[in-house]
């Protein structure tokens, strides 16, 4: 199995490769990079690309699946026109590609509450690029939708704050939708979840998830 890969330089991209190095069933990865970020394994090809000009690449995205988990933050893009042009245009584009090229799986990492009607602006966002990658017809369209994510040795004290936060509030049975994993355990649940999905469009909830992530790869 051929997998394609955009957003590996994120934290659950790069749990997800280490993933992938170790399961018998995909013999090529290939990820799409701004620069180098792995050391050489005889599975990887790193794909160094432009990405305002992605469709100047689009003879690397052939294979079997295609798998993105780009994404940003408002701060680090800088506004929301820049985050949605990452998140939303960018993962578009990167799926139409591997529609265009034959891929028939697509895996999509988003987040809980994603909703194309929804009146905040990330839930917003998701969802409509949720429904995007729908109308392009998958033959097998998993959507992944994780809470908060437990990233390692992350500097951000708000999200830091906030899974602390979150800790304590499920101890009490309360939020458990936005209950926190961590990024091993999303990219494992999105591995497992080639073999138990088939044909048709699936979206993955928080308990789904961790349901996934207690089995081992093989």
């Amino acid at each position: 199995m051929k997998v394609v890969l955009i957003g590996g330089s994120g934290a659950t991209g790069r749990a997800l490769v280490q993933l992938m190095m170790k399961y018998d069933k995909i013999t090529e990865i290939v990820v799409l990079l701004r620069r180098i970020s792995f050391e050489e394994h005889t599975k990887l090809k790193q794909v160094i690309v432009d990405f305002d000009h992605l469709t100047d690449f689009e003879q690397h995205i052939q294979g079997d699946v295609g798998i993105s988990c780009l994404g940003t933050t408002l701060k680090d893009a800088g506004s929301k026109e820049a985050q949605w042009k990452i998140d939303h245009d960018l993962n578009l584009q990167f799926a139409a590609l591997a529609k265009k090229n034959g891929l028939s799986t697509f895996i999509l990492l988003s987040a809980v509450h994603a909703d194309p009607a929804s009146k905040f602006f990330y839930n917003c966002m998701k969802g409509r690029l949720e429904q995007d990658v729908k109308a392009l017809n998958f033959n097998r369209l998993i959507i992944v939708q994780p809470g908060a994510l437990i990233r390692p040795n992350t500097d951000r004290l708000g999200e830091k704050a906030a899974i602390t936060a979150l800790r304590i509030f499920n101890k009490i049975g309360l939020l458990k939708a936005y209950q926190a994993l961590s990024v091993v355990q999303v990219s494992n649940a999105m591995l497992q979840a080639i073999n138990h999905y088939m044909e048709g469009n699936h979206t993955l909830t928080v308990e789904e998830i961790k349901e996934l992530a207690t089995e081992t790869i093989g």
